[in-house]
């Protein structure tokens, strides 16, 4: 009898990326990920992808903000970007939640349900 495997993960060896973390231990967090090949050396092909973090606080606590930072070279075009780019996501998470609410609003509740 063969065993079942539960999981079937697989990693694409042509997107491997060297994660760095960088933090101002206060407001936010910027991860730059650096395209590298499977020998661990740079892949001068690709970009490196910036990612900001930040928490905001709510009434029910905080609420964690992830974003690409489109359009960033360097760190310090990653740090002048990240305000506009949490902003947007923010933006884009109170319209999926007010659409979310606009859609339960408007659902019909049958007697017997």
């Amino acid at each position: 009898m063969t065993e079942q495997k539960i999981t079937n993960i697989q990693i694409n060896t042509n997107n491997l990326y060297k994660e760095e973390s960088f933090t101002d231990l206060t407001f936010a967090t910027i991860r730059r990920l650096t395209p590298i090949q499977i020998d661990g050396s740079p892949d001068e092909s690709r970009e490196a992808i910036f990612t900001g973090m930040a928490q905001l606080m709510s009434p029910n606590g905080p609420i964690p903000v992830q974003c690409i930072i489109d359009g960033a070279k360097t760190l310090s075009d990653a740090a002048a970007k990240l305000p506009d780019a949490i902003e947007k996501s923010v933006q884009a998470m109170i319209a999926e939640a007010q659409e979310m609410e606009r859609k339960e609003a408007s659902r019909i509740v049958m007697p017997g349900q």
